[in-house]
């Protein structure tokens, strides 16, 4: 993780995610691993609250399960159907921290993710943390297997592994 100013970690807070500024993206592979998918979703809202120590920090991230886009129309559609997102009966992903484990410049934020109303535990690896002030930015990535949230439609056609690209802005 590393570190800007004086502090391993930004003031003690509540800082609300800045959607617009914020990207989620993930990459995966489909028809048997030979094409490339990559693609994006929205942030609806999330709060990042800052601790002494930091290790008690919280984090809660509610992303819109319509908002995947992977630029092509007949798969975003698809992807979005009761076949895999069920956008109609979930239509939030949701993201809520446990504990962040640091061991040197290394951090790891450990926590639930919820898909599909299945919620199992989740590692993101922290690879930036920066702060100016009251602006907080961090950029992480976390491996995703679709099968462990009961999402199994298309094997072999559709990727069973996500890897998940975060890009947070936060604000105080």
């Amino acid at each position: 993780m590393a570190v800007s100013g004086n502090q391993l970690s930004p003031a003690a807070g509540a800082y609300e995610i800045d959607q617009a500024a914020s990207t989620v993206r993930f990459n995966t592979r489909a028809m048997f691993g030979l094409l490339p998918v990559r693609g994006t979703f929205a942030i609806g809202h999330g709060r990042i609250t800052v601790a002494d120590p930091a290790e008690e920090s919280l984090v809660h991230v509610a992303i819109e399960a319509g908002s995947f886009e992977s630029g092509n129309q007949q798969r975003d559609d698809h992807v979005r159907s009761s076949d895999y997102l069920n956008v109609a009966q979930y239509p939030e992903i949701g993201f809520r921290s446990q504990r962040l484990e640091r061991t040197g410049t290394d951090a790891t934020l450990y926590g639930e993710l919820t898909v599909c109303g299945v919620t199992q535990p989740i590692a993101v690896t922290l690879e930036k943390v920066t702060h100016d002030g009251k602006r907080m930015t961090a950029s992480g990535t976390a491996m995703i297997d679709r099968y462990t949230f009961g999402i199994t439609k298309a094997k072999g056609m559709t990727g069973r592994h996500l890897k998940i690209t975060l890009g947070v802005v936060a604000h105080r």
